[in-house]
């Protein structure tokens, strides 16, 4: 599933074909993805002006000039592609329509915007915008990792008594938004940390090294363009490349890349998920 620098990539490849536009015509295919469509989504849709396009965790959000907020999330693997976008950031005219194409806005700058999703495990919402952090998506979610919010002591009074593993606690949304399971990985190979520490033993100066790393790999990933596996495009088509920079996510039996380490890369799942590791770099 896209974590944070995939959707963040998404929409800004969005934001530039679609904020200021007005959607002139709004086509929903099906009555539902993961869960119905809002009622009248097409009406609601059509002649609105895109006001602003920012993201929230893993959704992204679309303030509209009706004074609603349409709520995208990718799910396993939708993606949203821009066509015939005039700013000619977009290379691809219309294309054809094709079997799994849900959602198509066209805009009247002459762009047109695809939600397209083959399992079908994406959603779309409308909600009033001055309601959106009430939205119950919305209003479970812990502060955005680059916020001043998400620092030091909100972190350690966090998981200051959680006997819960730090890999669980950091995939937790509602204590820091937006990680999955890649990045997480990631994180704690920079730090050192082992994956199953249970979150109340690590330390001050650990807690304080975390909070600079995530930023680092999230920022990474997103001038990468995200990670390109299985499904994830970005808006204009290609893929994303920090997979080629992992130092642990899915190199199992591969050497750490830590220069004066040699140990193999190891595989262990929690609550269903895998989680790769040093054995000798991360303890």
């Amino acid at each position: 599933m896209p974590e944070l620098p995939e959707v963040e990539t998404v929409m800004r490849g969005l934001a530039p074909a679609m904020t200021g536009a007005v959607i002139a015509t709004a086509s929903v295919n099906r009555p539902d993805l993961r869960w119905p469509f809002p009622a009248n989504m097409a009406d609601r849709i059509t002649g609105r002006r895109v006001m602003r396009m920012h993201r929230r965790s893993k959704y992204i959000l679309a303030d509209l000039s009706s004074q609603e907020t349409l709520l995208i999330h990718l799910g396993m693997s939708g993606r949203m592609l821009v066509s015939g976008d005039p700013l000619g950031q977009f290379v691809h005219t219309h294309p054809m329509a094709q079997k799994h194409d849900h959602v198509v806005f066209d805009l009247d700058n002459g762009a047109r915007v695809t939600f397209n999703d083959p399992r079908r495990f994406g959603a779309m919402d409308l909600i009033a915008t001055d309601e959106l952090e009430a939205h119950p998506l919305i209003k479970v979610l812990g502060p955005e990792p680059f916020s001043n919010s998400f620092n030091q002591s909100y972190l350690a009074q966090k998981i200051g008594a959680k006997k819960s593993p730090i890999k669980s606690v950091l995939l937790d949304q509602s204590v820091v938004a937006g990680l999955g399971n890649i990045y997480v990985c990631e994180v704690l190979h920079r730090t050192g940390i082992h994956p199953t520490r249970l979150a109340r033993d690590i330390t001050q100066d650990e807690i304080a090294n975390l909070i600079p790393t995530i930023r680092d790999v999230l920022t990474a990933a997103i001038e990468a363009g995200g990670s390109s596996l299985r499904d994830f495009r970005q808006a204009d088509g290609e893929l994303g490349y920090f997979q080629h920079s992992f130092d642990v996510y899915g190199r199992e039996g591969e050497t750490c890349k830590n220069i004066e380490c040699s140990a193999p890369i190891e595989r262990l799942v929690q609550s269903g998920r895998s989680s790769f590791f040093c054995p000798s770099c991360q303890r």
